[in-house]
């Protein structure tokens, strides 16, 4: 699904410098590379804090709690996406609400949002899937009116941006994943929260050090949530160059719509107006139960091919006592079919894998 290899022989000085400049320096817990990653991606995403964290899921509990999330509150999500967005909430002692998704961008549905508000919701996690930017000017609408906080699960959206706005700055809070095979990703487990409120900042920066803001005066029960300082290097490294990925993705995804449009029973990724969609996942739905077999084909062809996600949340055992009906996220999970996409993955090897698809569809 994705090949690091090229990207990393390509920076393989400038990694193997920053790398070894922290061992010399002997400085590997929030040393001067966490904080100047934080200051280059803040000002990369546009807001005014970046606080780096230990993952992505570190990212959501501690926004969640750094918003006052906790025991008996409510929080709106998608049950359509990773199962880190709902386990969050649940950490945090809340309640995941599942609500319904868009169908053509995967996102959550405000209108389902809005339906699924209670006396007790105190949150909305929009989660903007595969790299398409959530309906964030409803979502804040809705949470305004209702006096909701919004969680931004941006894990896959790095360099996303609606209406010219880069995702991560459009709610109160929003958290980042540097998982290896993120558009940002790093050499093992990296998150981070942005946000423009220095309150919420704050309260991150006290959670993800065992609730302290001083040595050895503890004024909270928090984590050991820190972003490491050589994985803080490393995504130095890299930070400049996402622009360029995020280009070479779309010319990825632009190939694939291209050799794909006008298969009956085939929608390729469509891309809402005034997005722009950083294509984390390249994601096809095949209606007609012809799923599976294209994925075995391609499977059969040596292309690797993924379902993201084949078990929505609601339907998980962890989660399934709570006899949620969500037919359109369902039907998703029984259509979906993720492409291989990366930068480094040429336009001729896109082609074919497409071609691929097209004659397993004729063959079925």
């Amino acid at each position: 699904m994705v090949d690091l290899s090229e990207q990393t022989e390509r920076l393989w000085p400038e990694l193997e410098k920053a790398v070894l400049g922290v061992l010399r320096s002997g400085r590997f817990i929030l040393g001067p590379n966490v904080e100047a990653f934080e200051r280059e991606t803040a000002e990369f995403l546009g807001v005014r804090h970046a606080i780096g964290v230990g993952s992505g899921t570190d990212a959501l509990v501690l926004g969640l709690r750094a918003l006052g999330i906790g025991p008996g509150h409510e929080v709106i999500v998608p049950s359509f996406t990773f199962f880190a967005t709902a386990e969050a909430v649940s950490l945090v002692g809340a309640t995941p609400v599942f609500a319904e998704i868009d169908p053509a961008s995967f996102c959550l549905d405000p209108a389902a949002a809005r339906a699924a508000v209670t006396p007790r919701t105190r949150a909305i996690v929009p989660v903007h899937l595969f790299g398409h930017p959530a309906d964030m000017t409803s979502l804040r609408a809705l949470a305004t009116e209702r006096g909701l906080v919004l969680l931004e699960d941006a894990a896959q959206a790095f360099g996303a941006d609606l209406g010219g706005a880069a995702i991560g700055g459009l709610g109160d809070a929003a958290a980042f994943s540097f998982f290896p095979s993120k558009n940002l990703g790093a050499f093992g487990e990296a998150g981070l929260i942005a946000t423009n409120d220095p309150r919420i900042a704050d309260s991150v920066r006290s959670l993800r050090a065992h609730g302290s803001r001083q040595r050895y005066v503890n004024t909270e029960i928090g984590y050991n949530a820190r972003l490491d300082e050589i994985q803080a290097a490393l995504l130095r490294v890299k930070l400049p160059h996402v622009r360029t990925w995020n280009d070479e993705r779309r010319r990825v995804a632009a190939e694939y719509t291209a050799a794909l449009r006008g298969i009956a029973g085939v929608t390729p990724p469509s891309v809402a107006k005034a997005c722009t969609h950083v294509f984390h996942q390249y994601t096809l739905r095949i209606s007609g139960g012809r799923r599976d077999s294209v994925a075995g084909a391609l499977e059969g062809a040596g292309v690797a091919s993924q379902i993201y996600y084949p078990i929505p949340i609601h339907q998980l055992p962890v989660y399934a006592d709570r006899k949620v009906s969500l037919p359109i996220t369902e039907a998703a999970a029984q259509e979906v079919l993720s492409l291989p996409i990366f930068p480094e993955l040429s336009t001729a090897d896109a082609r074919e894998i497409a071609r691929l698809v097209r004659a397993a569809l004729a063959d079925g």
